[in-house]
């Protein structure tokens, strides 16, 4: 178990894209992380699958009672509602930045980087992302590349379900090598 003594938060609403975070938080756990669910809202959360709602996860903690500090690493699923949910609560940036400030890894799938954009972090970054927000990553000042995961200096990103392999793979990597000095906060 690469990850024993490592725990993980995971940030998501209502609409996140169901692989996106039951797929990375079974094989956190299967490498022996602690993950908490954290998100705006107390009780359950309820996932996006086939155009359809999708199964619901209980919530752990409200991320404006969450500290960065308890946790190694922070994984964001994508979806489209889930992502544009959580960019217009202020709570949400300020505990993505505090990652970022304390050189953490971070990993943001499919529409995820929206947060990055909207948290201030991913100017000057190399990332990947769902095929449709591609100009809005260019427009805060990242590139873009077309792969299916992109790892810069602790932060993760992949572009869409099809990805997740090599998404959990390298987020397992980077939260097995723990802080990364070159992870800048530009927030």
């Amino acid at each position: 178990m690469k990850l024993q003594d490592k725990k993980v938060a995971i940030l998501a609403t209502d609409g996140f894209e169901k692989s996106e975070l039951f797929e990375p938080l079974n094989a956190l756990k299967n490498e022996g992380a602690s993950v908490d669910i954290i998100s705006i809202k107390e009780g359950e959360i309820k996932s996006w699958e086939d155009k359809n709602w999708g199964e619901a996860i209980s919530v752990t903690k409200l991320v404006k009672d969450a500290k960065e500090a308890d946790y190694n690493a922070l994984v964001l699923p994508g979806g489209v509602a889930n992502p544009d949910t959580l960019r217009t609560d202020e709570n949400s940036l300020e505990f993505i930045r505090s990652f970022f400030k304390s050189h953490k890894p971070v990993a943001a799938i499919c529409h995820a980087p929206w947060l990055l954009i909207s948290a201030g972090v991913i100017e000057n970054r190399e990332v990947t992302s769902f095929k449709s927000i591609k100009d809005d990553v260019l427009n805060a000042g990242a590139t873009w590349l077309d792969k299916e995961v992109v790892v810069d200096s602790g932060l993760v990103t992949s572009r869409n379900p099809d990805d997740l392999p090599a998404f959990i793979s390298k987020v397992i990597e980077e939260i097995g090598e723990g802080k990364h000095d070159k992870q800048v906060a530009n927030a």
